[in-house]
């Protein structure tokens, strides 16, 4: 009997779940969205939203606690092992759910793949960077036609 065992196994060995996931997070992290089946998806979501959270505490723990802060980035280190997606994580992602509670991630469902029919979804990060920067781009563009205007006032 399974009673209590919450692990969805996915016909894999622990090593090679551990792999897959590690990868699917990097890649999640790197390209902010990906396409998987359901039931990977709801892994992905549990292991991604969890590094997320650990990565938020780094923005709130202060230079005494170094320690924790050391710790925090190794266990993130144990599952992505690229640097560039941990830089990104620990310096674009986790600033933009700041003031979030959680439900970082969210999924849509695809369908079904044609050649096995297994559920497909969308996985990906709720708030995205592009939308940040179009802000502050919407921004930056509406004062240089204010300062242009002035400058044909003043003409």
């Amino acid at each position: 009997m399974r009673h209590r065992n919450s692990v969805r196994q996915l016909g894999r060995t622990h090593s090679h779940r551990k792999a897959m996931f590690g990868n699917m997070v990097t890649s999640l992290f790197l390209n902010e969205r990906i396409v998987t089946t359901k039931q990977k998806g709801k892994e992905l979501k549990k292991i991604s939203e969890k590094m997320i959270t650990r990565a938020k505490k780094n923005l709130i723990l202060d230079d005494k606690e170094a320690e924790k802060k050391l710790h925090n980035k190794r266990e993130i280190m144990k599952v992505i092992s690229d640097r560039k997606v941990i830089t990104k994580l620990f310096e674009d992602i986790a600033p933009r759910f700041k003031e979030r509670n959680g439900g970082y991630t969210r999924m849509y469902l695809l369908g079904r793949r044609p050649g096995d029919a297994a559920e497909m979804a969308i996985v990906e990060l709720v708030e995205k960077a592009s939308t940040v920067k179009d802000e502050e781009t919407k921004g930056s563009k509406k004062e240089a036609k204010k300062a242009g205007k002035k400058e044909k006032q003043e003409k």
